[in-house]
């Protein structure tokens, strides 16, 4: 299975092929990256948060990977729920052995990512949260050039140059806001430059916190 990861571009064409095989790429990297480091087993439990139509069940179909998103997934390949963990997962706590959550948490309002990180919290005995850097050049919704680093005002009209199309005020993490959320990230280099950032929490180590 292959997930275009930009399938929903406004503005289809050559950049947002690129980009989407070079994302696809990256995300395979990740997933063998989060199967190290998760410390996980064939028989673990695992939310996949915000996993759109594929998400981890791109690379891992034989896995137990529960499915959340904020809409309705009917072609999703599994057990699926729709619900918002900025207001509630209806999980109980301990539920799954790790949270998988790659590239969601920067479309959180911020005012509501401590709920966001808590519910991951909650339900997972541990977490794998992945998120674009802010740090990173590239802006990697639009694809334009140091648009996340405009403020709002000017960032709009920017915004449009870009493939994303619709405004959508997203807004990218530093490093310490990762750090209070989820504990110290990783980075994730794409070249000598940070791509993102990856907080994880082995599920079957409770105590041990990368």
């Amino acid at each position: 299975m292959h997930a275009d990861v930009y399938a929903s571009a406004a503005r289809p064409g050559l950049r947002t092929r690129l980009a989407s095989r070079q994302a696809h790429a990256m995300r395979a990297v990740r997933y063998r990256r989060f199967m190290a480091l998760a410390g996980l087993d064939a028989d673990a439990r695992i939310l996949d948060l915000g996993c759109g139509s594929l998400g981890l069940r791109a690379f891992a179909p034989e896995l137990d990977v529960t499915g959340v998103d904020l809409v309705d997934r009917p072609d999703y390949p599994g057990p699926f729920v729709r619900a918002d963990a900025t207001t509630g997962l209806p999980f109980a706590d301990d539920a799954f052995d790790v949270v998988y959550c790659s590239s969601v948490v920067e479309h959180i309002d911020p005012e509501s990512r401590f709920a966001f990180a808590a519910e991951i919290r909650r339900v997972g005995r541990g977490w794998y949260v992945q998120t674009p850097a802010w740090e990173f050049p590239i802006e990697p919704h639009a694809l334009l050039p140091s648009a996340h680093w405009l403020a709002p005002p000017l960032r709009r009209p920017y915004w449009r140059l870009g493939i994303a199309g619709e405004w959508d005020q997203i807004e990218l993490l530093r490093r310490a806001e990762m750090t209070s959320l989820f504990g110290r990230p990783h980075a994730e280099f794409f070249g000598p430059l940070i791509k993102s950032w990856v907080s994880v929490r082995p599920g079957l180590t409770p105590e041990a916190m990368f």
